[in-house]
């Protein structure tokens, strides 16, 4: 009788204390469990930045932020909520299905149901990786490269974690599942660390109330908030000298020092402010001045690698500040298309030298054409360096059967073309000129300028980054010619193209280019420079050391 008693009580106390929450963060401090580097309760102590925002109510909310802020955990903690208060489905989206789904259920949402026994009960369906069931809810992990698998869940709630590695084209498609649902029921969150202005996540957050995280500094009351380089002092001559260590953060008001050590004393009294009124879409950004586990003298040693490596640059911007950012000479300058244009227009030159032709697919076909002239006492190993480049074609077709044409009117040697998203006309086109035109596919497991021909799929495969490096390369070391006429969409989709650095799954830092807009003349151009070693050894025994293979 006793033990149905207690067992009584201990059920109208549940319920009771449930019918209590009614809010995400009271349902994070009331079942949440973690584990390193702040173990026991899930508590807002080290990061009260995230209170307000596992609480927001606005349908849109962008998280720009640094690294390792616990904004993925505040989203699994609004995911979890959603499912076992709001009893509604939730879509959290990753940028690949595989690993990232894979590793962040291991990683993420298992360990999370290990510290807690509330979560653990939760879910009855927990071995299918993408589809997690709670009762009549769902959590529904999805990767940004699958229209099928975001076309497919109708949900109110969307959380996309790491949008700046997303496949931007599909954000629209994904965005779509809450139609039809209700307008009261309609959540949103963007997470990720942004890369470049206008860009990804950044492009998002313009659109917020772009808010800041301020509190009153313990040593002169005044409020006040964390930014570079105004609070951040740096100590030592480089990353190796000692003196780093002494390295502080300071109050930009008074100057004064504000201890590391006791961030979760002064940080306490902090609130976001926006710094535009009357957004509907609220919008959050932090660094990591503000962490408590990253110490000023680790950012300050980014800070001295920043200056001689570029990748540290991107890293302290990006990673440290959670700011976009734009290392120099990563782009395609308007005054270096000026530099490059000569006085003869588009579409009136014939070659006399080596004719190749690039052609990127998308809704149009984006072509250039262009001769190549090789000076041959120059050939060392790189062909294309000892080439200059002169463009007689830059535009657009509409069907495959007018790229015979051009081929037959400027009397091209080699042709390469995206082999997607049209792979059986690019294949048809190929036949057509067999020996000369060929599909071309961006490889991750090929590095360098090296071309690698497929002989019996007749298709090529190449290194995007190096490629890229070369044909867009010739602006900076004016190596090319082209007509006075050259549309602007050319000049535009050039500049697009921006050399970033991120990370690899081992976590080394590797070049790559991230378009900032329209980029198919960028392509056409890479796709021209890619097809000058095919045609220079048609018919000849010269072997192009470390470009054919």
């Amino acid at each position: 009788m006793n033990g149905a008693l207690s067992e009584l009580r201990q059920r109208l106390s549940n319920g009771l204390n449930r019918a209590s929450i009614q809010n995400c963060s009271k349902w994070a401090t009331e079942y949440r469990i973690m584990g390193s580097p702040f173990p026991g309760p899930w508590s807002f102590k080290y990061h009260p930045w995230a209170k307000e925002m596992h609480d927001s109510k606005a349908p849109m909310n962008v998280g720009m932020k640094a690294a390792q802020m616990a904004f993925t955990e505040t989203a699994l903690n609004i995911s979890f909520y959603t499912i076992d208060i709001l009893k509604q489905d939730v879509l959290y989206v990753l940028p690949n299905e595989k690993p990232d789904a894979a590793n962040f259920s291991a990683s993420r949402f298992d360990q999370a149901l290990e510290l807690s026994p509330h979560l653990a009960g939760l879910f009855s369906d927990v071995q299918n990786v993408g589809h997690k069931r709670s009762g009549s809810a769902n959590l529904y992990l999805r990767g940004s490269q699958s229209r099928t698998g975001l076309k497919s869940i109708p949900t109110p709630k969307i959380i996309f974690d790491e949008l700046e590695e997303m496949n931007q084209d599909n954000i629209p498609l994904a965005l779509e599942r809450g139609s039809g649902q209700k307008e009261a029921d309609i959540l949103v969150w963007m997470l990720s660390t942004p890369m470049l202005h206008k860009a990804g996540i950044h492009k998002f957050f313009l659109d917020t109330t772009q808010e800041v995280f301020m509190f009153k500094c313990p040593l002169c009351s005044r409020t006040t908030h964390l930014v570079y380089p105004e609070c951040l002092v740096v100590c030592g001559d480089d990353e190796h000298d000692p003196r780093v260590k002494e390295s502080y953060i300071r109050c930009k008001e008074c100057k004064g020092e504000l201890p590391h050590l006791s961030k979760p004393e002064w940080l306490t009294s902090g609130f976001w402010a926006a710094s535009y009124g009357g957004r509907e879409a609220r919008g959050f950004h932090i660094s990591q001045l503000y962490s408590s586990v990253v110490s000023p003298a680790k950012i300050a040693v980014t800070v001295h690698k920043s200056i001689k490596d570029p990748a540290q640059e991107q890293e302290l911007w990006n990673s440290k500040l959670g700011l976009p950012h734009e290392v120099k000479g990563a782009r395609i300058l308007q005054e270096e298309i000026e530099r490059a244009k000569c006085e003869y227009r588009n579409f009136l030159h014939q070659g006399a030298h080596v004719v190749c032709m690039g052609v990127d697919v998308g809704t149009l076909l984006n072509v250039e054409i262009t001769d190549y002239a090789v000076n041959t006492d120059k050939i060392i190993e790189d062909l294309n360096a000892a080439a200059k480049a002169k463009v007689l074609y830059s535009g657009t077709v509409e069907h495959f059967e007018e790229l015979d044409i051009l081929m037959r009117r400027y009397g091209v040697r080699a042709c390469v073309i995206d082999a997607n998203p049209e792979r059986r006309k690019a294949h048809e086109f190929a036949a057509r000129f067999y020996g000369k035109v060929f599909p071309c596919f961006y490889g991750n497991n090929i590095k360098g300028k090296v071309i690698n021909l497929n002989n019996e799929a007749n298709t090529i495969t190449v290194d995007r980054t190096n490629w890229l490096d070369a044909s867009l390369g010739r602006f900076k070391n004016n190596t090319i010619q082209i007509p006075i006429d050259i549309s602007l969409e050319f000049q535009d989709h050039v500049k697009n193209l921006v050399r970033v650095y991120k990370e690899d799954r081992d976590g080394n830092k590797i070049a790559t280019y991230v378009s900032t807009g329209p980029d198919h003349y960028g392509h056409s151009r890479n796709y021209c420079e890619i097809a000058l070693p095919l045609a220079y050894t048609q018919g000849k025994s010269y072997d192009i050391q470390g470009s054919v293979v």
